[in-house]
C-alpha cells in the first residue's frame, strides 16, 4: 500500500518531519511518501495561504507520477480537502477529521490545542462543516506559529502543555488534539505532562487510511464528491513536470 502524505505548506524540513510520524505509526508493507507544494508559503496560518494551499496540493497530487492507495491531507484546518475528493478515486483523509473523529473515541469532550489565535476560527468552522464540533470543549492558541514549532521545539511543548491543561481544567476536554501538521511527532511529550489521551492528526489519519483500503472503501463519487464535469479550464494543471494529468489522477 503507497499513501500520500500531502504537506500543505512548502516547508520541506516540516514535510520530512511529517512523513517521519506516518512511518512511525504505519503498518509493516504501508509506503508513506511525504510530498511539499511546488509553490504556496512557507506556512499556513490564514485563510489566504489555506486557499493557496488547497491549488498546490491538489496541482502536486495530480502530477504524481507514481501509483498510490490512498492521500493524507497534513494541515489542520486547511481547505482542498473536497477538491481532492472529486479529483481522485482513492481516499483521501485529513488530519483534522481523522484527529477530532479518533478523539472522540476516547472521551466525552476534546479540545484542540493550535498555533496561533488567527487559527482559531479557521479550525472551529472546518470543525463544524465536519459535524464534529458537537463534542469539541474548546480550541485553544498555543501563540506559537507554524515555523516556530520546529525553531523552538521545547517552548512549543511548554506553550502547547500549559493550554492542554487549561483545556482539561477550564474546559473539562478528556482528550487533547494536536492542531498542526507542525506538532507531528509531539503527542507522548504532551501526554505524559497532561496524564490525558492526545491525538496526533498525522498518525491519525495514517491508520484510518489504511483501514479504509484494506477494506476496498473510497470516497462516494454518486454526487457532491462526483468526478468533475469535463470542461475548459484554463491554465490547470499548473505544473506539468510529471507525467499525470488532472484528467487522470493516479491511483491503483
Amino acid at each position: 500500500m503507497r499513501i500520500l502524505v500531502a504537506n500543505v505548506n512548502t516547508t520541506q524540513s516540516m514535510t520530512d518531519s511529517i512523513a517521519a510520524q506516518a512511518r512511525s505509526v504505519a503498518a509493516p508493507g504501508t509506503e508513506i511518501i511525504g510530498i511539499t507544494p511546488r509553490f504556496g508559503a512557507d506556512s499556513c496560518e490564514g485563510n489566504f495561504e489555506s486557499y493557496l494551499a488547497a491549488i498546490a496540493v491538489m496541482d502536486r497530487v495530480v502530477n504524481y507520477p507514481e501509483p498510490f492507495d490512498a492521500v493524507i491531507q497534513a494541515g489542520y484546518g486547511e481547505h482542498g480537502r473536497e477538491g481532492l475528493q472529486e479529483l481522485l478515486h482513492v481516499p483521501v483523509v485529513d488530519i483534522t477529521e481523522a484527529a477530532a473523529s479518533t478523539a472522540m473515541f476516547l472521551g466525552h469532550k476534546y479540545s484542540v490545542v493550535t498555533t496561533l489565535d488567527r487559527a482559531v476560527p479557521l479550525i472551529e468552522d472546518r470543525l463544524k462543516l465536519a459535524g464534529l464540533d458537537d463534542r469539541c470543549a474548546s480550541v485553544r492558541a498555543s501563540g506559537m506559529a507554524v515555523l516556530e514549532l520546529e525553531e523552538y521545539p521545547d517552548r512549543a511543548v511548554e506553550a502547547i502543555v500549559e493550554q492542554a491543561e487549561r483545556a482539561v481544567r477550564d474546559d473539562k476536554a478528556e482528550v487533547i488534539v494536536l492542531g498542526c501538521g507542525g506538532m507531528a511527532g509531539l503527542d507522548e511529550q504532551i501526554r505524559q505532562r497532561c496524564g490525558v489521551p492526545v491525538v496526533d492528526g498525522v498518525a491519525a489519519a495514517v491508520t484510518i487510511a489504511e483501514s479504509l483500503v484494506r477494506m476496498g472503501l473510497s470516497t462516494s463519487k454518486v454526487r457532491t464528491y462526483a468526478t468533475p464535469r469535463p470542461k475548459t479550464v484554463i491554465g490547470w494543471p499548473l505544473t506539468t513536470t510529471d507525467t499525470t494529468t488532472a484528467d487522470a489522477p493516479a491511483a491503483h
